[in-house]
């Protein structure tokens, strides 16, 4: 039995959604639900619905929903047979954290910078500890804080609108959420790849490269929930024959080849090197367009960011999740402590110059003693403990 974590009692009010209605009318009332509380929790017999409702945002994580869902998914884990998470709209199932307010939190000295990663990150680990199945379906965008809400659960489910991607090294963080843990455990270099470049993985893509469990037609998702919401007392091999079911009537893309496929040899050789610098000598040296391309890309990444990332997915191989979220505390903190995180978050997400002006700008500014820096303990009344 898979031991669940030390959880944080987090004391707030829990909003919900009323089920006194027909049961007929309950995918319509969901579909329209797009406004009120920015996560709706819904009690639903033995069941829990969990429906990120920030739309306009693209349903992204802020601290209220994480204290929101928190105590909500603790409570469940004890009173019900399975949770389903999904977001409102057809654009995003989360398209991330809300770093926006972070670092704005941050310039201001705000313990928002503390607060949201710390109980962000215990709400990862609960969904990754959990006993019952956690169902989400990534309909749609899925980045950052997203995936936390995600991967980790016991069933991923994609459709032809997924979108993921774990692009923080363009915004002068890392792929935090537990990424030191999934993306290491991917095979062939690939989560190397993914969290360095930021490359984005559409529709069957998002199965393919074993983010999902799951694929379903996005049409069908209505009827695979209330399936699932209709089951007595689910056990997780009822949960999987369901969703095998949708799986194999799924049509999109369905003779379509994984779209790295072509790129997997040399994934694996280049992002295998035991630097970023040894990627981008290796890139060099392979020269195709391909090669050239990703040079490009990660030329835009924070210097930093790159060196951080690629030491963090190499230590996360060899840890649990519960050392891969207290690695990556550490390492918020450090960010938030210095330049190139609030640099990135200003030139993507607030003025959108897309020109972030890096400290140091470049690899050889990146010295050991930094690296060693982001990764070295915090004050032990700030480390995360579990």
């Amino acid at each position: 039995m898979v031991a669940i974590c030390h959880r944080m009692t987090i004391l707030q009010k829990i909003l919900g959604c009323s089920l006194q209605r027909h049961q007929s009318l309950v995918p319509l009332v969901r579909r329209m639900c797009s406004s009120g509380p920015d996560v709706l929790l819904e009690d639903i017999g033995n069941k829990g619905l969990i429906t990120l409702n920030r739309p306009k945002a693209l349903n992204a994580l802020n601290l209220g929903m994480v204290r929101t869902i928190y105590p909500k998914l603790q409570e469940w884990e004890n009173n019900k047979s399975l949770v389903i998470i999904k977001g409102v709209g057809e654009k995003a199932f989360c398209a991330g954290g809300d770093v926006r307010s972070i670092t704005e939190g941050g310039k201001k000295g705000d313990p928002i910078t503390k607060d949201f990663f710390r109980e962000e990150y215990y709400l990862n680990c609960l969904i990754g500890t959990l006993e019952i199945p956690y169902i989400a379906l990534l309909d749609g965008i899925t980045m950052g804080g997203g995936v936390g809400l995600s991967v980790h659960g016991m069933f991923r489910i994609a459709t032809e609108r997924s979108l993921f991607a774990m692009p923080e090294t363009a915004i002068g963080l890392f792929p935090d959420v537990g990424g030191s843990h999934f993306l290491p455990r991917i095979g062939g270099n690939l989560g190397m790849y993914l969290a360095l470049t930021g490359h984005r993985l559409k529709g069957r893509d998002v199965l393919k490269a074993g983010v999902a469990t799951h694929v379903c037609d996005a049409v069908k998702l209505p009827e695979l929930e209330d399936t699932l919401l209709k089951l007595e007392n689910p056990y997780p091999e009822d949960v999987s024959e369901v969703l095998n079911d949708f799986h194999n009537a799924a049509t999109f893309e369905k003779d379509k080849d994984f779209s790295l496929k072509p790129f997997l040899p040399q994934i694996e050789e280049c992002f295998s090197a035991d630097s970023v610098e040894g990627i981008i000598d290796r890139l060099q040296k392979d020269g195709s367009e391909w090669a050239l391309k990703n040079l490009s890309i990660l030329s835009k990444m924070s210097p930093t960011s790159l060196k951080v990332t690629h030491e963090q997915i190499t230590r996360g191989a060899d840890l649990t999740l519960q050392e891969c979220l207290a690695m990556e505390y550490r390492l918020t903190q450090r960010c938030c402590e210095d330049h190139d995180f609030y640099e990135g978050v200003r030139a993507v997400l607030v003025d959108k110059d897309q020109k972030p002006s890096w400290n140091p700008a470049n690899l050889e500014g990146v010295d050991t003693k930094t690296i060693e820096r982001y990764f070295s303990p915090l004050p032990p009344d700030m480390e995360l403990k579990f």
